[in-house]
């Protein structure tokens, strides 16, 4: 299978992306910090890889993570990529707030205060600081930003707000980002999005968003960019201590991942290939975003796309009761073009933003 798939796009945006993108919330310090040279060097390992759909967001590392991006990406030309940023926190300056890891997951000085702001306001405001701290000349997708706790504002005002942006041509494409499915499926249907990202509710271990969500999608023309399907680390390397959804994994679900990695291995295929594959089984899936902290992580993480995976993998885990015999497989290797030179020649877009 290879490690880039045919160039796809967002709905019906035209803004392509690679089969594989980089999610930069790492870039941010996520959890620990990381150094300037390693994220740049992070960032040249993904372009060298053929990715060319990157992903941030302000949350990640109180604007860090957007600053890193935009000044690796700067040099290249900018009608290669298509970038991503999310919108619903701003960031004030708060002069009083204390040093050191933040209790978000972040290991930042602690500046600014994240404020929740969906307005229409706090949305265009939100869209100019990305802007600013990327230094870039225009943000291809904007996602509302887990908007779980704001819904009669996302939907009443944040959204709308997007759909103006777009219309004004200051971004392409509209989404929204969550790690549920039941929120991003009353986007699908009852507003114009163009994307959804979709984190840990797709994977080997989860498969929620198959129910409506996927499918919604699909039958809608959107498409679905699937995050975290190592599921916080469980399916990357299962052993006792892993998490799973940001905390210690069950010992059932430690068992099912282990499980997983045992038939995977039996057919000669690393479990990180078999589930970086799995979601391309879904029409409506465009990209899958894997993040990274060092240029080893990216260039492991696009060997194992490449990797191919038998059609027999999956017939076992059916047979073990490990994966539904309804829910659908990705093609077999030899089925799948080979279309790394897109990626590496870079996703030329036709128009402008």
């Amino acid at each position: 299978m290879s490690g880039q798939r045919p160039v796809a796009t967002l709905g019906r945006s035209g803004v392509p992306v690679t089969a594989l993108s980089f999610g930069a919330a790492a870039l941010g310090n996520l959890f620990s910090a990381v150094t300037d040279e390693a994220a740049a060097a992070s960032v040249d390992a993904a372009w060298d890889a053929g990715m060319r759909y990157f992903d941030t967001a302000p949350h990640y590392g109180l604007g860090l993570s957007e600053r890193r991006l935009g000044a690796a990406l700067r040099g290249r030309d900018r009608d290669t990529y298509t970038l991503s940023t999310k919108a619903g926190r701003l960031l004030e300056p708060d002069p009083d707030g204390r040093v050191g890891r933040q209790d978000e997951g972040f290991a930042v000085p602690a500046t600014h205060r994240r404020l929740w702001d969906f307005s229409a306001d706090g949305i265009r405001r939100s869209v100019e600081d990305s802007l600013e701290r990327l230094g870039l000349d225009r943000i291809d997708v904007v996602y509302l930003h887990d908007p779980d706790d704001h819904a009669e504002q996302a939907f009443r005002e944040g959204y709308p707000a997007l759909e103006r942006l777009r219309a004004e041509g200051t971004v392409r494409a509209i989404g929204a980002g969550m790690n549920q499915t039941g929120m991003l499926t009353r986007f699908l249907r009852d507003t114009d999005v163009d994307a959804v990202l979709c984190a840990g509710r797709y994977s080997l271990l989860d498969q929620r968003a198959a129910h409506e969500l996927l499918p919604e999608a699909a039958a809608r023309g959107k498409s679905v960019v699937v995050g975290g399907v190592f599921n916080s680390g469980l399916l990357a390397d299962p052993r006792p201590g892993a998490t799973y959804d940001y905390a210690a994994a069950p010992l059932d679900m430690l068992d099912r991942a282990l499980r997983i990695k045992a038939v995977a291995g039996r057919h000669g295929v690393p479990l990180r290939a078999a589930a970086l594959s799995f979601p391309f089984g879904q029409s409506a899936v465009a990209s899958v975003l894997v993040g990274a902290r060092s240029a080893a992580e990216v260039t492991d993480a696009a060997a194992m796309l490449a990797t191919p995976v038998p059609a027999a993998l999956w017939e076992e885990l059916r047979a073990e009761g490990l994966l539904a015999a309804d829910v659908p497989v990705p093609p077999v290797a030899a089925d799948v073009p080979d279309p790394s030179e897109a990626g590496r020649q870079g996703v030329r877009r036709s128009g402008s933003a």
